[in-house]
């Protein structure tokens, strides 16, 4: 015995050895690399600094790290296999820094190419690929893990909830999870199926649960190469950007793999681990010897559903319904929801595997540069759904009334409706147009105003992004009721509604400040409007531009609860499903269709008139690779910084429209990562420019706050009447387009030729 470890200390040894002649060969390349493209100007000095700091230095801890050889016994090889292909670029990009913590958790690539994600479906997590701190992986799940543990166990936190949708081994990353917090001492629900976002954060404040904290193995919408997961608090919310820096600077910052504890599902003791899922168990599922300790979590989230429809749910309905999940966690719920409401005209679009929990998204074109996500607010993905559906059902398009599309973890609706013989020549002459999330959610607030006579407009207010159109705006305060613009993402909805309730909203702001002076924006509000000084308390509706929604009600019993009357406090994707086929059926049965009710209820309401709300994501699909899209991005954003100065001083024109003001939109949120400078400050909200004195016509240059991505979204607003809404329709939409090609060429963007 004695002789075997000698010769597993000698192994050790020469092991180490060969490391660190390999790390010295790296440096010398690594290097070289980094100062030949500072030279070459593609990447900027601050990125350079930080690649020079942390490279190499993390590439030595992780391959001298012991830890590593337990936790994920091929993690070294696969670095070491790429330091002898010599894959420079690739490996500063995977130890360059540690993966971004947001305020909805950590999202990142996996890998960059498409065999290492093949090899990861193929092999298991532990798979032999390229793993750095910047990449999304087993060992940088586990580390951010333990620190939110960590953090949990000094608030007295002790029940997590845990739940992965259809990516890349996401039952294998949630399991990994697991049996960190029950290393911890956690009594840990997780579920026994690739489940919808929303059903986590529905759970999580689950009278039968009461859980702390829950945490979504997904990244969204992104392509098939990212991976990640969502945080939430014990309400269901995401965390509040001071509960996430503390999270993060304070636990995460300083764990390490020497924190890392485990203890198995099989061999948790009982009533540790507690499965979600439906009314019996699944045959395909391992439930490791804890098979009877089950909670039935998708019906409980169907009934509460059902509470907030508005029309007889018992009755049939005549509907024709075209349904594509994206290949994602909505398969089962949404059919199912919608078939229990009496929707029986429901077809499920299958063709290429749609219906499939395959996280490779096999029905969309991937090749470098273009790797397409499965998002149901892509016009893209409407095209791939609709001519799936036609190829799946020959001859039932013309009978089809809506589709409707979920994204992977069913957190985002999209809706593609029949468009009018007169007005398709707008849509390239399509019969269909997806929907603007902007119009359909300005559509449902219209319907739940026309028919829940249990609103009180003087209790009552909305929540709204500050990219969410402001038809919306216009409609709401037309009846009387009051408005609260936030920053774009749910945590920032969820704690202004938060705010409201406990009347801690800020007033008097404007554009997100007290005064025109101060250096930061409000963490959470950019504006309200009719608050009728603290009195409402109903929150009709939480909105967002990227096809979010959900209604959170009343103030909640307590901090750990749902509101009363409201649902979950992030977007859920299949509770919008149904609040809009609800409308849609209404539509039908009063001989009209969604299209036709917003031009007439919507656009043509003169207290409202005709909003086109353009938007345009950069890059296309993804974010600009790399550590040479850091360079990209700061540039661009370089670029429209001075752009707001040529517009305070009266001297822009973008478009052909010249431009009245600009705001910076700088709350600070992203400061540990972008470290401000005298030359650099990061707009993590965004730079607006105003077109009219009115603020109803203008754009936004808006970044990413952890990916190297930007979103350019422009609004324009004219009054109309009946005989010239088609011709304003077009001439505002080409003049967006035109807004959206001048910005691009002024700040350094490339145009995007496949936008349709």
């Amino acid at each position: 015995m004695k002789r075997i470890r000698i010769e597993e200390m000698i192994r050790e040894r020469e092991m180490t050895i060969n490391i660190e002649t390999t790390i010295k060969k790296a440096e010398i390349e690594i290097n070289n690399y980094l100062d030949s493209n500072l030279k070459n100007d593609k990447i900027d000095q601050q990125s350079y600094d930080q690649a020079k700091k942390y490279t190499l230095a993390y590439l030595k801890k992780w391959l001298l790290d012991p830890n590593i050889d337990r936790l994920s016994p091929n993690l070294k090889a696969g670095i070491l296999e790429a330091l002898e292909q010599e894959k420079w670029a690739d490996i500063v990009n995977a130890f360059r820094k540690d993966m971004s913590f947001g305020t909805g958790g950590i999202r990142g690539l996996m890998a960059s190419d498409k065999e290492s994600i093949i090899k990861l479906k193929e092999e298991g997590i532990d798979a032999k690929i390229l793993k750095g701190p910047n990449t999304l992986n087993n060992l940088v799940l586990l580390i951010a893990s333990a620190g939110v543990a960590k953090f949990g166990k000094d608030k007295g936190f002790n029940k997590i909830v845990i739940g992965y949708d259809s990516r890349i081994r996401g039952f294998d990353f949630a399991k990994c999870i697991a049996e960190l917090f029950l290393g911890f001492g956690f009594t840990v629900f997780l579920f026994d199926a690739p489940c919808p976002y929303p059903e986590v954060t529905f759970a999580i404040p689950h009278e039968k649960i009461k859980a702390d904290v829950g945490i979504l193995i997904s990244a969204s919408h992104n392509d098939y190469r990212y991976n990640g997961y969502k945080l939430s608090c014990s309400n269901g919310s995401q965390f509040d950007p001071e509960q996430r820096d503390e999270m993060y600077k304070n636990y995460i910052l300083h764990t390490t793999t020497d924190d890392i504890k485990l203890l198995s599902l099989t061999d948790a003791p009982k009533g540790k681990i507690i499965f979600l899922g439906g009314e019996k168990k699944l045959d395909t599922f391992d439930y490791f010897g804890h098979e009877h300790s089950i909670i039935d979590i998708h019906k409980a989230h169907r009934e509460h559903i059902k509470t907030f429809l508005l029309q007889e749910q018992n009755t049939e309905k005549k509907l024709n319904i075209a349904y594509c999940a994206f290949h994602g966690a909505g398969i089962v719920a949404v059919p199912r929801l919608l078939r229990e409401l009496s929707f029986k005209n429901v077809k499920t679009i299958t063709k290429n595997g749609l219906s499939e929990l395959n996280g490779l998204f096999p029905s969309f074109q991937s090749e470098p540069g273009r790797e397409q996500q499965p998002d149901p607010g892509d016009p893209r993905a409407a095209k791939v759904a609709v001519n799936a559906f036609i190829e799946e059902y020959p001859g039932e398009w013309e009978n089809i009334d809506i589709l409707i599309g979920t994204d992977p973890d069913a957190d985002r609706c999209g809706v593609v409706v029949k468009v009018p013989d007169d007005q398709r020549f707008l849509y390239n002459n399509r019969d269909y147009a997806l929907l603007a999330a902007d119009d359909m959610w300005a559509l449902l607030m219209w319907y739940r105003l026309k028919f829940d006579k249990t609103i009180d407009p003087e209790k009552t207010f909305i929540a709204l992004s500050t990219t969410t159109t402001d038809s919306i705006v216009k409609l709401i305060l037309k009846h009387g009721i009051g408005v609260v613009k936030t920053w774009v993402g749910f945590a920032s909805l969820s704690a202004a509604i938060r705010d409201t309730w406990e009347k801690k909203l800020p007033r008097g702001l404007v554009e997100g400040k007290k005064n025109p002076s101060d250096l930061l924006c409000n963490m959470f509000v950019q504006e309200t409007i009719n608050m009728n000084n603290g009195k409402r308390q109903y929150n009709l509706g939480a909105i967002e531009q990227s096809n979010g929604f959900s209604i959170l009600g009343f103030p909640p019993n307590d901090p750990f609860s749902l509101g009363v009357k409201g649902h979950v406090r992030d977007k859920d994707g299949t509770f919008a499903a149904v609040l809009i086929a609800e409308i849609a059926e209404w539509a039908k049965q009063n001989g009209t269709t969604l299209f036709e009710l917003i031009d007439k209820n919507i656009y043509l309401d003169p207290d409202i008139g005709l909003f086109v709300n353009y938007y345009e994501p950069d890059p296309l699909d993804g974010e600009y690779p790399g550590i040479e899209g850091d360079r990209i991005k700061k540039s661009i954003l370089s670029k429209t910084l001075e752009l707001s100065k040529s517009a305070l001083a009266g001297t822009l024109e973008i478009g052909g429209l010249p431009v009245k003001s600009a705001v910076i939109y700088r709350t600070g949120k992203y400061d540990h990562i972008y470290t401000p400078s005298k030359d650099f400050q990061f707009p993590d909200e965004g730079v607006r420019f105003y077109f009219d004195s009115e603020r109803l016509n203008h754009l936004i240059v808006r970044p990413s706050g952890t990916t190297n991505s930007l979103r350019f979204h422009i609004q324009l607003h004219s009054t109309i009447n009946e005989y010239n809404l088609i011709d304003k329709k077009k001439a505002l939409r080409q003049r967006a387009r035109k807004i959206a090609d001048h910005i691009r060429e002024l700040v350094g963007a490339p145009r995007n030729s496949e936008l349709i």
